[in-house]
C-alpha cells in the first residue's frame, strides 16, 4: 500500500470544552478561521484553538500546518510571515 504524503485540507477550530457523543473534542472547519467563528457563538475564539484539518483527518496547530504544507509544496517560504500558517497563505 502507498501512503499518501499529507496536506492541508481547510482552516478548523477545535473546542475542547465541547465534546461530540464519544467524548472527543469538537472541530468546527471552514474555508478561513473567520468563515468559521461565523458559525455561531458556541465556536472557540480563542487564538491557541485555530488551526488547520489535514488529509489525514488530524487538527494541527498552525506551527505545524505549516512544516505539513511547506512539505506538500502547498505554499512558498518566501510568501511565509513568521512561523504559523494562515488560512490566505493557502489559497
Amino acid at each position: 500500500m502507498i501512503e499518501r504524503q499529507e496536506y492541508i485540507l481547510c482552516a478548523a477550530i477545535h473546542n475542547p470544552d465541547e465534546k461530540d457523543l464519544g467524548g472527543m473534542p469538537l472541530i468546527y472547519c471552514g474555508h478561513r478561521h473567520h468563515n468559521i467563528l461565523w458559525q455561531g457563538t458556541h465556536v472557540s475564539r480563542k487564538q491557541k484553538h485555530q488551526g488547520f484539518l489535514t488529509s489525514k483527518g488530524r487538527f494541527v496547530s498552525r506551527e505545524d500546518a505549516l512544516i505539513i504544507a511547506l512539505r506538500a509544496k502547498q505554499v512558498y517560504l518566501e510568501n511565509i510571515r513568521g512561523n504559523k500558517l494562515f488560512s490566505e497563505d493557502l489559497y
